[in-house]
C-alpha cells in the first residue's frame, strides 16, 4: 500500500497557500520532509533528492507546480493555472525553462495533473499535449468563514472592493479609471488590498480620484470575509485567472461581483455575476453605475451568488482528490501484483 507524503510547503494566504491550507486539513497525509521554497528554481533538484529518500512504496502529492528534477515515486500535483506563460509580464526566460522543458515532461511522468477548472484543464491539456484522461478537474472550494452573517467592515463610507496584488493581469489600471469616471455617488470609495505602487497613486492622482482611493496593505485571511461583506460589490475583472477565488468568497458573503467574461471567471461565476470585458474600461465603467445604481440587480445578484458559492465545498475538492489518490493506490498494487 502506497503512503502518500505531502508538500506543505505552499501553505499561506495568497490562493496556492489557501489551497494547500485546507487540503492538508481534509486529507491529513503525512507531509514531505523538505525544506526551501517550492518556487525556487532550485526546488527540482530538492524534491528529487527528498524522493530519493523516501521508501519505495511512498508517493507524493503536491498542491502546486512544483515538480521533482526526475519523477522516481508515484507523483501527483496541481498546475493552477498556466499564467507564468500565458501572460507575457508575468514570464520570463527562467520560468519558459522551467515550464516547457521540466514542467512539460513532468505532466507525462506523473500519475495525474490535477488542476482548478475546466479552463485550465483545456489549456493544460493543449500545452503539455495530454490525453484528456490524465488531467483532472478538481475545482476550488469556500472556507466556511465566508458567509452572509459575518459583521461587515464598516469604514464611515460605501465602498467598492478589489482583491489584488498590483500585478498587470488583475486590471487594476482600468479598476481605477473606471470607477474615476463612473456616473456614481463621489462619496462612494474603491478600496485595494495590498500596498500602494507608484503607477495607480501617479493615475489616481491623474484623475483626481486619490482621496476616494484606500489601500489597505496585507489583510490577514480573517478580515477577508467583513471586507467582503461591507463591500457595496466586489470589482474583479481580471485579465486572466485559473480560478478566481475572490468571486466566490464574495458570492458566500452575499456581496454582488463584477467579474470578467474571460479565462475561468465565466465558468466559475455562472450566472450569478455581472460579466464585463475586462479590456473595455468603459464596460467595467457601466458595470460598476449599474452594481451602484440598480438595488434590483444587487438583490438579484446576491440572491444567485449565495446559491452559486454552494457548489464550492473544500469537502468536494477533497473528495475529488482522494478518488484520485485511491486510483493512484490501485494502479500500485495492481503493479506489485504481477
Amino acid at each position: 500500500m502506497l503512503k502518500v507524503y505531502f508538500d506543505h510547503r505552499w501553505a499561506g494566504d495568497h490562493g496556492i497557500g489557501r489551497v494547500t491550507r485546507m487540503l492538508d486539513a481534509c486529507l491529513r497525509l503525512a507531509h514531505l520532509t523538505v525544506s526551501g521554497n517550492p518556487a525556487s528554481p532550485w526546488d527540482p533538484l530538492r524534491l528529487f533528492l527528498a524522493m530519493l529518500k523516501l521508501p519505495n512504496d511512498a508517493a507524493v502529492f503536491s498542491p502546486g507546480y512544483n515538480v521533482p528534477l526526475f519523477v522516481i515515486r508515484p507523483y501527483i500535483f496541481i498546475i493552477h493555472d498556466l499564467n507564468h506563460i500565458d501572460r507575457p509580464e508575468n514570464s520570463n526566460i527562467l520560468k519558459k525553462f522551467y515550464y516547457n522543458l521540466i514542467l512539460r515532461r513532468a505532466c507525462h511522468k506523473a500519475f495525474r495533473v490535477l488542476t482548478v477548472s475546466e479552463f485550465s484543464r483545456q489549456r493544460i491539456i493543449s500545452w503539455a499535449r495530454l490525453s484528456e484522461g490524465r488531467v483532472i478537474n478538481i475545482g476550488n472550494g469556500v472556507d466556511v468563514n465566508y458567509r452572509p452573517d459575518v459583521d461587515p467592515y464598516r469604514p464611515g463610507y460605501e465602498y467598492l472592493f478589489c482583491v489584488g496584488n498590483r500585478k498587470e493581469h488583475k486590471n487594476e489600471a482600468r479598476v481605477l479609471e473606471a470607477f474615476a469616471n463612473a456616473g456614481i455617488d463621489p462619496a462612494m470609495r474603491l478600496i485595494f488590498t495590498g500596498n500602494p505602487n507608484e503607477k495607480l497613486m501617479s493615475l489616481a492622482r491623474n484623475l483626481a480620484v486619490e482621496k476616494r482611493v484606500e489601500f489597505l496593505g496585507r489583510v490577514p485571511e480573517g478580515d477577508l470575509p467583513g471586507l467582503y461583506r461591507g463591500a457595496s460589490a466586489l470589482i474583479f475583472p481580471s485579465l486572466y485567472e485559473g480560478f478566481g477565488l475572490p468571486v466566490v468568497e464574495a458570492m458566500a458573503c452575499g456581496t454582488p461581483v463584477l467579474t470578467s467574461n474571460t479565462t475561468s471567471l465565466p465558468e466559475v461565476a455562472g450566472d450569478a455575476a455581472l460579466l464585463v470585458d475586462p479590456t473595455s474600461v468603459d464596460q467595467i465603467r457601466e458595470g460598476i453605475e449599474r452594481l451602484c445604481l440598480d438595488p434590483e440587480l444587487r438583490r438579484t445578484l446576491r440572491e444567485g451568488g449565495l446559491q452559486r458559492a454552494k457548489l464550492y465545498t473544500w469537502d468536494k475538492v477533497a473528495g475529488k482528490v482522494k478518488e484520485v489518490l485511491d486510483a493512484m493506490q490501485r494502479k500500485s498494487s495492481i503493479t506489485e501484483q504481477e
